[in-house]
C-alpha cells in the first residue's frame, strides 16, 4: 500500500490536487524544472569530481603500480 494512501489520498484526490497545483504554480514550473535540472547536473559534476580525486589520490597510485 502506498504511503499517500495511508492519509486518505485516493486517485481522485490526487488528480485534484494536482490540477490545483498547476492552475497555482503552472507559470512558474518550467522555470523550477529548468533550476532543478541544473543543480542535478552542478551535483553530478561534484560527484564525478569527488571520486576522480579518490582515484588520484597518491596511496590508490602505489596500490595499482606492479610490484617489482
Amino acid at each position: 500500500m502506498s504511503p499517500l494512501f495511508a492519509f486518505g489520498l485516493g486517485t481522485t484526490e490526487l488528480i485534484v490536487l494536482a490540477v490545483v497545483v498547476l492552475l497555482l504554480f503552472g507559470n512558474r514550473l518550467p522555470s523550477v524544472m529548468r533550476s532543478m535540472g541544473r543543480g542535478i547536473v552542478e551535483f553530478k559534476k561534484g560527484v564525478q569530481g569527488i571520486e576522480d580525486d579518490l582515484n588520484d589520490q597518491p596511496e590508490n597510485k602505489k596500490l595499482n603500480e606492479p610490484r617489482v
